[in-house]
């Protein structure tokens, strides 16, 4: 696994709410399907729901331990990466809480948590291209509103 992380995506109550502060801090960005996305140097910040990514991380948001909000994202650079990368995370100790499949924007991703419980999603998504570096840019998403 790259040494990189590629989004870091906040779990918000109000999506409003949360756009609105960031934007009074002068950032700006785009809203696709109840998503904001947001350029932050290599990498993407994202704002979502926090049940739904509870929900798309294969987390129980009433878990004793709680669930942090936060998820970080590990974008590869094909399918077989995704699955090779889950089952090292396996192997490390992590536990596997979203099994690779097929995505809705047409990408392939999994989900796991380290030993503490923090999620990463181990993401392969044609609409995000990785440079060299390992930073990607988030997409202009033409239909979706701008901030």
């Amino acid at each position: 696994m790259e040494q990189r992380i590629s989004l870091l995506t906040l779990g918000v109550a109000d999506l409003a709410r949360a756009r609105a502060f960031y934007e009074s801090l002068g950032w700006r960005g785009q809203v696709v399907e109840e998503t904001a996305f947001y350029q932050a140097g290599g990498l993407g910040f994202v704002l979502w729901s926090r049940e739904k990514l509870a929900q798309d991380s294969g987390i129980d948001d009433d878990q004793p331990d709680g669930f942090g909000g936060i998820a970080l994202a590990h974008n590869v650079r094909s399918e077989d990466e995704v699955d090779h990368l889950l089952a090292a995370a396996q192997r490390a100790g992590a536990t596997i809480t979203r099994p690779a499949a097929a995505t809705s924007y047409g990408g392939y991703a999994g989900a796991f948590t380290d030993p503490d419980g923090h999620v990463w999603e181990i993401a392969h998504n044609p609409g995000f291209p990785i440079a060299a570096d390992g930073s990607i840019t988030i997409p202009d998403f033409g239909a979706g509103s701008k901030m």
